[in-house]
């Protein structure tokens, strides 16, 4: 994959992340002034459930822009489609379906088969 095409993918994908994190901050706003509006705050533990998903998804989306801007630097530093920890190549497939990926997948399944 050549840079261009690389920095198109991931600035794509960006700014999808982008939006789905803006639209989850706008979604657990207006649930809670719902709440505050209606006092729909029966069960205070629902509330506490809902907003450790509503972090646990804003979290995971700032993670993945994270991974985004780092495959960004190394489109900028010609550092991608290497794996990060080994420098071998990753194939296209792979950054086709991710184009933030930092690992080969054989490395991902050691990672994965370790913490088993």
């Amino acid at each position: 994959m050549d840079r261009d095409e690389a920095r198109t993918l991931l600035t794509a994908e960006r700014t999808h992340v982008e939006q789905q994190l803006a639209g989850s901050r706008a979604s657990v706003t207006e649930e809670h002034e719902s709440e505050a509006e209606t006092g729909d705050l029966a069960d205070p533990a629902q509330a506490l459930t809902g907003q450790g998903i509503d972090d646990a998804v804003a979290t995971a989306l700032t993670n993945r822009l994270d991974a985004i801007d780092r495959a960004l630097g190394r489109v900028d530093d010609g550092t991608y489609g290497r794996s990060v920890r080994s420098g071998l190549p990753i194939p296209q497939e792979r950054l086709e379906a991710d184009p933030a990926a930092e690992l080969t997948v054989e490395e991902v399944a050691a990672d994965e088969a370790a913490t088993r």
